[in-house]
């Protein structure tokens, strides 16, 4: 099949949710508007997720894996997936699927006319003070970056592959792909998607991750700005 999407799935101990991930992304991939297929990315895990996924992958030939020799972070595995995929399209979900893969469907009707449609969380079934540091990570955020998103933190999006493989990932740059895809003149579009309670596992990110790891990188997205390149490249040899 000649698939035009990869999802990229992040894993890091989840053990527990692999088998309702297989689940629902299976379902999807039967209904997607566009053929897909689905990426793995662990993120040197300690429990029992890598065995899962390799089942997972054995059982279905649209499945694939990465695998970290160690713990390298959720933007290492992002950016693994972004230089992996050799699909037109890319997105990413968390295996907490706190999301629905189907709401890709609706980032993805408008894709054609954006260069990255991000996900906004509506109606949060998360802690108080998990939304409370959120919102204000988020306005943190778009102070320095002047992005216009809401909620970057969203772990639903899909961007065009030649824009996702020119993002130059540091550590904590997920929170900031909108903004990465802003310097390269594209543009970015947010929709509102459905949101659930974490069923099983735990999460990996504190008070820290969610206010003063974000203000640090601010500082790195500022000077990263300074500094980035862009081209357009008017005619080359055949």
């Amino acid at each position: 099949m000649n698939y035009t999407f990869t999802i990229i799935v992040p894993v890091y101990n989840e053990e527990d949710n692999l088998e309702r991930v297989e689940k629902e992304l299976l379902a999807y991939t039967k209904t997607a508007s566009t053929p897909t297929k689905i990426l793995f990315v662990n993120d040197g895990s300690k429990d029992n997720s890598q065995a899962i996924i390799e089942t997972i992958c054995n059982t279905h030939a649209h499945f694939d894996f990465l695998l970290f020799s160690k713990n390298s972070g959720l933007s290492a595995a992002i950016k693994a997936g972004f230089d992996y995929v050799d699909t037109e399209l890319v997105g990413y979900i968390d295996s907490d699927l706190q999301t629905d893969p189907k709401d890709f469907d609706l980032l993805l009707e408008h894709i054609g006319a954006f260069d990255l449609v991000t996900g906004v969380r509506a109606n949060r079934k998360d802690s108080f003070v998990k939304n409370m540091s959120s919102k204000i990570a988020n306005g943190i955020r778009r102070t320095f970056t002047h992005d216009g998103m809401d909620d970057t933190g969203c772990p639903l999006k899909v961007i065009k592959t030649d824009f996702a493989k020119r993002i130059p990932m540091f550590k904590g740059l997920h929170r900031f792909l909108p903004a990465m895809i802003l310097l390269q003149h594209g543009k970015v579009i947010q929709i509102p998607v459905q949101h659930f309670p974490r069923i099983a596992g735990t999460a990996k990110f504190g008070l820290w991750n969610r206010l003063l790891g974000p203000l640090m990188d601010c500082f790195a997205y500022l000077w990263m700005k300074k500094k980035y390149i862009n081209y357009d490249v008017a005619k080359k040899s055949t």
